[in-house]
């Protein structure tokens, strides 16, 4: 299974997320264990499954 590590303005705001959409201004994560992370004023820009790495921008 692909875990992400998520990534915005440079830094790790997540780890081992295993699913992620867009939500009107937010995007919503979700971990392996099922934690649930909601991250507001941004969008997904690049996801990169060789590097595990989900790029998140400041919408």
């Amino acid at each position: 299974m692909c875990e992400f590590k998520v990534i915005l303005d440079g830094q790790v705001v997540a780890e081992d997320v295993i699913y992620a959409r867009e939500e009107g201004s937010a995007v919503i994560l979700r971990s392996v264990i099922g934690d649930e992370k909601r991250v507001e004023g941004c969008r997904i820009i690049e996801v990169d499954s060789v590097r595990e790495r989900l790029v998140l921008a400041k919408a």
